[in-house]
């Protein structure tokens, strides 16, 4: 019978097996590898694009604060314009009226009274002045009562004054701007 030597060849075997099993796992270890380096690409590349779209939104954030900021600056100056306008137009609103309250006061002096002066305070008009007699001090309150642009003269001092005549006093008397009905209807 031959002597057959199976050593060699099952040793040849192993070897053989041995070295699929290293290639084998040398590939899986590679591919493991290069699996590992792909995620780590793609997650590095999605935290870049994310990075990218914060930087984005934190561009624009900054500039639409600034635009607020702007829209903000220009509403102050709207409404300070605003306030300016309508002081403008209560001015332009009351110069008729300073007109026609001043057109009342030449109206309503009798003969024989002067003013010597005239001060107003808000819609209070303080009248100092002279008359010849105090009936003529009676008839300047009595016209400043029925004139449609002033209201409730009140007296408040009457004093003999011997430098302009034997009956002449000087007075103080207020009276109330009141502008007429119908003016304020349509003002």
């Amino acid at each position: 019978m031959a002597q057959i030597n199976l050593l060699p060849w099952r040793e040849e075997r192993r070897q053989e097996l041995k070295r699929d099993f290293l290639v084998t796992v040398g590939l899986v270890f590679a591919l493991g590898v290069g699996l590992l380096l792909l995620g780590d690409r793609i997650v590095d590349g999605q935290i870049e694009y994310q990075n990218a779209r914060n930087k984005y939104l934190a561009d624009n954030i900054r500039v639409l604060d600034e635009q607020v900021a702007e829209i903000r600056e220009l509403q102050k100056k709207r409404n300070q314009l605003l306030d300016r306008m309508r002081v403008i137009q209560e001015l332009q609103g009351n110069r008729p009226i300073i007109v026609r309250v001043l057109d009342q006061l030449v109206r309503t002096v009798p003969d024989g009274v002067f003013y010597t002066n005239l001060q107003t305070k808000g819609k209070v008009i303080t009248i100092r002045g002279v008359a010849e007699s105090n009936n003529r001090v009676s008839s300047l309150m009595r016209r400043l009562d029925a004139s449609d642009w002033l209201a409730n003269p009140n007296l408040d001092a009457v004093k003999a004054a011997p430098e302009y005549g034997d009956q002449a006093n000087t007075f103080n008397l207020t009276v109330r701007i009141q502008a007429p009905a119908s003016e304020n209807k349509s003002g």
